[in-house]
């Protein structure tokens, strides 16, 4: 927001990047907030309803993939590309205007059901994402300082990814800062609850920072706890339709544990452990992977 004074000055003000990352987190921040406020307008645990969810889902992360590949800058560069990314583009693999339009939708979709999926206990989604987030600060001054269009830079490990110290680094440090203020009193037991309002927001940030800085599939890495929790999800619905037998005691798989007879505090800590983990390595892979594209420039 600090930018939005000094827009008048040339190359200061908020950036395309930016503004449409916000723009994601704030859309999805609104369907997440339609559905707490009709569980508490209505006194019931049911909110929107799964396709009314979906269907603001779709509009956010359409509307979000298209003006994505618009406003090129000075170099050609949109905020996102049509090319498949893990840790930069695969130029050899082009996903075409809808099938990256598809491709995004779902990047968005899956992060932010796995944010929310995921905050089920006191402080859990909020600490793990600090850790995702702190991961995107990391990476996106890594590829703004690697820039292909910055002088003395070496081709063959240089980014393309549309990246500048007030686009992905300055907004990924503000929701880590963020995340860590409402983590004061979201840890357990927990005086404030992000609810879908910030679960589902939070969850579109990562997803956008991660299209933005052509790291799509890493998020995968980055965001295993997330991965996890929704795959737990999966299984456990899965399996109980096909069988009518459960693959753990309750899912998300955090719940699963409780049961088991582990405190709410013990999950917390060894789910941050492991979301720790995923974070490194995906950093590991990130830099391991810029070192073995060329040398230094």
């Amino acid at each position: 927001m600090a930018h939005l004074f000094v827009a008048n000055q040339n190359g200061r003000g908020p950036t395309a990047s930016a503004l449409l990352v916000l723009g994601l987190m704030t859309g999805l921040g609104l369907v997440g907030f339609l559905d707490d406020f009709i569980k508490i307008r209505k006194q019931r645990s049911l909110g929107l309803t799964a396709a009314a969810k979906f269907s603001g889902q779709l509009l956010t992360g359409v509307a979000f993939a298209i003006l994505a590949l618009q406003f090129e800058n000075r170099h050609g560069l949109t905020p996102a590309s049509m090319h498949l990314s893990f840790v930069r583009d695969y130029t050899g693999i082009t996903l075409g205007t809808f099938g990256f339009i598809v491709f995004a939708y779902v990047v968005v979709t899956a992060t932010s059901n796995a944010v929310n999926l995921t905050d089920g206990l006191d402080g859990l989604a909020s600490g793990t994402s600090v850790m995702v987030f702190a991961a995107y600060v990391v990476i996106a001054f890594w590829e703004f300082g690697n820039a292909c269009t910055r002088v003395g830079v070496a081709q063959a490990s240089c980014y393309t990814a549309r990246v500048t110290r007030s686009t992905s680094p300055s907004v990924a440090a503000a929701a880590m800062g963020a995340c860590f203020g409402f983590l004061w009193w979201n840890a357990s037991p927990a005086k404030i609850f992000m609810g879908d309002t910030g679960s589902l927001a939070l969850g579109g940030l990562l997803a956008g920072i991660a299209i933005v800085t052509r790291t799509e599939l890493l998020l995968i890495v980055l965001g295993g706890l997330f991965v996890v929790e929704t795959l737990s999800v999966i299984l456990q619905v899965g399996v109980f339709k096909m069988t009518r037998k459960r693959v753990f005691n309750m899912a998300p798989i955090h719940h699963h544990f409780e049961l088991a007879g582990w405190v709410e505090n013990t999950v917390i800590v060894r789910f941050w452990i492991i979301a720790g983990l995923a974070v490194a390595f995906g950093l590991g892979v990130f830099y391991a992977e810029f070192l073995s594209a060329g040398p230094l420039g």
